[in-house]
């Protein structure tokens, strides 16, 4: 039964670090009814963004996909399908827009929810810096239906080439941003051309793969030794890299950059720089910087105190640096760790825990091929890694973020069930 007295808790994104704290305030407030707590989506499941790449690839276990409302059973929190659109921070309400389907009918109508705290955790958006063209022609990976909507398209172009023996006009591929995604999307896609000629689309490996960064060097993350490594691995995959090219102008054919080279490509995919969306710069006063990231303090607390701000879309000052800390993944799953905390205090009258990050380094996936990186840490520095090891930290990430959600014996048992799974499904999605 609902408690109309408890303290209300309204977590507006389910991402990596909004399902995270719906699930540690779930089992630790939810369970015991000292607080109401309510997860917010514009979607009905979960995939870890980092992995959204593989989902574009069709390379990842459907397996992989958390479905909210089972995750809120389990874990006695609620959750409510919708898209936030507007705050009245004086009544302390949430504006949420109707749910449509695909034929624009209305399933669910505007709603207003009441909240006592209110956390922000929606993530980013691509940022095309207002490149005439961009929204229009290219395909973005931000969230899970445009990364199936690739996926979709991508198997099309397969098919079709298969079956019409177009070998003379290979499939262009074009990738704009040479950061993590756009190299790891690189390399997967180079993975799922070799699996669909060995699974008999030949015509399949007659794809041309491009990836266009206005910076001078790929991966500005990690150590220049490693964005070397990398580039030669891309190189030798046969990936076309145009770096220092800035792209000026696209059109339905071809990507215009600032020397005057055309690059044709069939798909085209945006991966470089990101913001967050644009309406949150316009939300009843809260203040935000120039990529609409809602700016905190050391508590993750906006201008507002009874609404915080966590992940990508919150600007948070990285303590010994001149900027800002960076949106990765292990960002958002410590300010989950701490912002749960945080919040039980709250309802205790407790004072509220600082956020410092940690900075464990960053790693890069080349799929089958290779993962190098960079770790960090206290005693040893900074150490660069690469091949098997690298694979089992990069894998280690994700199985944290899986450990938050369900538990160790839940992610061992999951860990273990696809193992099996992969032993009788096929290594690509097909459909």
């Amino acid at each position: 039964m609902q408690n109309n007295t408890a303290h209300k808790i309204i977590i507006i994104g389910g991402g990596a670090s909004g399902l995270e704290l719906a699930t540690h305030l779930g089992r630790k407030l939810g369970k015991k009814g000292n607080a109401e707590i309510t997860l917010i989506d514009a979607t009905s499941t979960h995939i870890w963004k980092p992995l959204l790449h593989e989902v574009a690839a069709g390379t990842i276990d459907e397996a992989e996909e958390i479905e909210y409302l089972a995750q809120a059973h389990r874990n006695h929190f609620r959750f409510r399908l919708g898209r936030m659109e507007g705050l009245n921070r004086e009544t302390k309400e949430v504006l949420v827009s109707p749910t449509l389907n695909d034929q624009g009918e209305e399933l669910i109508p505007r709603r207003v929810f009441i909240y006592d705290t209110l956390v922000i955790a929606i993530g980013s958006v691509s940022n095309t810096f207002h490149i005439k063209g961009v929204d229009e022609h290219f395909l973005f990976l931000d969230t899970t239906s445009q990364a199936f909507k690739f996926q979709k398209q991508l198997v099309e172009s397969y098919i079709k080439s298969h079956a019409t023996k177009s070998s003379q006009q290979p499939l262009s591929i074009a990738i704009v941003g040479a950061g993590a995604t756009g190299v790891e999307l690189s390399a997967e896609l180079h993975e799922v051309t070799d699996l669909l000629a060995v699974y008999g689309l030949e015509e399949s490996s007659n794809v041309t793969l491009t990836i266009i960064e206005a910076a001078d060097r790929l991966l500005p993350a990690l150590p220049t030794n490693l964005a070397i490594a990398t580039q030669q691995q891309l190189i030798k995959l046969g990936i076309d890299l145009k770096l220092g090219r800035r792209v000026v102008e696209i059109t339905k054919e071809a990507i215009l950059t600032h020397d005057g080279e055309v690059i044709e490509a069939q798909m085209k995919v945006w991966a470089a720089g990101i913001k967050a969306p644009d309406w949150l710069g316009h939300l009843d006063g809260l203040n935000t910087n120039s990529i609409n990231q809602l700016i905190v303090d050391k508590t993750l607390k906006t201008n507002d105190n009874d609404i915080f701000a966590m992940g990508d879309c919150a600007a948070c000052v990285w303590d010994g640096h001149d900027e800002n800390v960076p949106p990765r993944a292990q960002a958002a799953h410590q300010q989950a760790s701490v912002l749960s905390k945080t919040l039980v205090n709250r309802l205790k009258g407790v004072a509220p825990v600082e956020f410092v990050y940690y900075d464990y380094g960053s790693l890069v996936s080349l799929g089958k091929y290779t993962t190098v990186g960079n770790l960090m840490g206290n005693l040893m520095g900074s150490v660069s890694i690469g091949g098997f090891i690298a694979k089992i930290v990069y894998l280690s990430l994700y199985k944290m973020h899986q450990i938050a959600i369900h538990g160790h014996f839940r992610t061992f048992m999951l860990t273990l069930s696809n193992l099996f799974r992969r032993t009788t499904h096929a290594k690509i999605k097909m459909h």
